[in-house]
C-alpha cells in the first residue's frame, strides 16, 4: 500500500514589501529573488558556453577516439538524459527544488571534472551518461524551481530575462572557448573544463542559498494519482509534442544552416558564424519585449501559432540563398535568420505560458520534466530530420519543415483546448 510521507508545512514565500515590483526595469530586474536567480542562471551559462565549442574536439583530439564513435556515445548518453528528467522532477516534488538541483548540479561539476581522467571508450560512455542524465534532468527542475518562486503574473516575463541572461553568459563562455581551440593543447581544454566544472558547483552554492521557502513544493501532501499524472495526461503530451516540434528550430539553426550554406550556396563559411551571432544578439534583446500579452494561455495560443507560421517563411527564404551570388545569398540569410529569431522568442514565451499553465501544481516537478524532456528528444531528433529533408531534397525538403512547423504551430489551439477541457472534468 502506498502512503503518502509526513510532511511539515512550509510557509510561503513572503509578500513583495510596498514599492517593490516584480516585474522588469529595461535589462535588469527589480526583483531581489530575480537577481539572485540570475546570478546563478549566469554562472551556469558561462560554463556551458565554455565547454561547448570544445567538447567534441577534446574527446577526439585528446582523448583519441573516433569522431562516430564519439557520435554515438553521445547519443545513447542523451537518451539517458531524456529518462531522467521525470525521476528527477518526481524527486523535487517529494524533497524539495533547491536540495535535488544543487545536488544534480554538484554531480555535474563531478562528472565533467571526471572527463579530465578518461583514458578509454568504456570510460568516456559512463561519464558521458552520467554527465547527460544529471544536466538534463537539472533543466526540469529548474524549471519548476522558477515555476514555485516567480509570482504568476511575472512568470513568462522572468523567463525571459534569464533566456536572456542565458545567452550573454553562453556568449561570453564561447568566446572564452575559442582561445582554448585556438591554443589547441591539452592542457588548455582541461583548464577549461575544470572551470566549467566549478561554475556547476558555484551554481548549486547559489541555489542553495535561495531564501528558505524558495524552491519548496506546492502542495507536498499531493494525492498519489496526482503524483506521476504528468506520464499519462495525454493532453499535456500532446501539447508537450507539439512544442518540441517547434523546438526543431533551434537545431535547424545550429546544424541544418551551416550545412546548408557549405553545401548548397555560394555564401562564404562565415556566414554560419554570422548568422549565429546575429540570432544571439537578437533574441537578447527582443525575448523579454515578445512576452507582452503572452502570459496566459490564449495569448500563447497566439503566439505558438504565429511561430509556426514564421518559421515556415523562414525556411522559404532559407531555401531561396541556393543559386544566388555570395552578398545576394549573405544577405537573404540574414533577412532568414531575423524572422527565424522573431519565431523563435514567440514560441520560447509560449511554450513556458503552456509549460506551467497546463501543469497540475501538485506535481510541476515531474509535468516541467515531461515538458522538458519533450524538448530534449527534439534536439536529439533534429539533427537527422533536418539533414534528411533539406540538406538532401533541397526546396521540397525546405518546403516540408515548413508544413511541419505550421502544423504544430496551428494544433497547439485544439491542444490547449482539449487540456483545458480535461482539467475541468477533474476538477482543477
Amino acid at each position: 500500500m502506498t502512503t503518502t510521507p509526513t510532511t511539515t508545512p512550509t510557509a510561503p514565500l513572503p509578500p513583495d514589501p510596498p514599492g517593490r515590483t516584480t516585474r522588469l526595469a529595461g535589462m535588469l530586474p527589480t526583483d531581489p529573488l530575480l537577481l539572485r536567480l540570475s546570478r546563478f542562471t549566469l554562472l551556469n551559462a558561462f560554463g556551458r558556453g565554455l565547454f561547448f565549442p570544445v567538447s567534441v574536439l577534446y574527446f577526439t583530439r585528446v582523448i583519441g577516439l573516433s569522431a562516430t564513435s564519439v557520435g554515438v556515445g553521445l547519443t545513447v548518453a542523451g537518451l539517458f538524459g531524456i529518462a531522467a528528467g521525470v525521476p528527477a522532477g518526481r524527486a523535487s516534488d517529494r524533497w524539495g527544488r533547491r536540495p535535488v538541483l544543487t545536488g544534480l548540479w554538484i554531480g555535474c561539476g563531478g562528472a565533467l571534472a571526471a572527463y579530465t581522467a578518461v583514458g578509454s571508450y568504456a570510460a568516456f560512455l559512463a561519464t558521458a551518461i552520467c554527465y547527460a542524465a544529471l544536466c538534463q534532468a537539472s533543466m526540469g527542475v529548474r524549471n519548476a524551481l522558477y515555476a514555485d518562486v516567480l509570482p504568476a503574473g511575472a512568470r513568462v516575463e522572468g523567463r525571459a530575462h534569464l533566456r536572456m541572461v542565458t545567452n550573454v553568459g553562453m556568449g561570453v563562455g564561447g568566446a572564452f572557448g575559442a582561445l582554448a581551440l585556438q591554443i589547441d593543447s591539452r592542457a588548455g581544454y582541461t583548464a577549461l573544463i575544470l572551470v566549467d566544472a566549478l561554475t556547476f558547483v558555484g551554481s548549486a552554492v547559489l541555489v542553495h542559498r535561495l531564501p528558505g521557502g524558495a524552491g519548496r513544493r506546492a502542495a507536498a501532501d499531493a494525492p498519489t494519482g496526482s503524483r506521476w499524472r504528468a506520464v499519462r495526461d495525454l493532453p499535456f503530451l500532446a501539447v508537450t509534442f507539439l512544442n518540441a516540434v517547434l523546438a526543431l528550430q533551434y537545431s535547424l539553426l545550429e546544424v541544418g544552416l551551416p550545412l546548408w550554406i557549405v553545401q548548397n550556396t555560394e555564401a562564404p563559411r562565415w556566414s554560419a558564424a554570422l548568422v549565429m551571432v546575429l540570432n544571439c544578439v537578437l533574441v537578447a534583446l527582443l525575448q523579454v519585449r515578445a512576452t507582452r500579452g503572452v502570459e496566459d494561455l490564449p495569448g500563447a495560443v497566439r503566439a505558438m501559432r504565429r511561430s509556426g507560421l514564421l518559421l515556415a517563411l523562414s525556411c522559404a527564404v532559407f531555401a531561396c540563398t541556393a543559386g544566388l551570388s555570395p552578398l545576394w545569398a549573405v544577405a537573404v540569410l540574414v533577412v532568414g535568420a531575423v524572422v527565424q529569431v522573431l519565431a523563435e522568442v514567440l514560441s520560447a514565451a509560449g511554450g513556458w505560458t503552456v509549460g506551467y499553465g497546463l501543469a497540475d501544481s501538485r506535481a510541476q516537478g515531474v509535468y516541467q520534466g515531461v515538458f522538458n524532456s519533450g524538448q530534449a528528444a527534439a534536439t536529439m531528433a533534429a539533427p537527422a530530420l533536418v539533414t534528411a529533408t533539406a540538406i538532401e531534397h533541397g526546396t521540397t525538403g525546405w518546403a516540408v519543415l515548413g508544413v511541419l512547423f505550421v502544423g504544430a504551430g496551428l494544433g497547439v489551439g485544439p491542444a490547449v483546448r482539449w487540456a483545458r477541457r480535461d482539467a475541468e472534468w477533474r476538477g482543477e
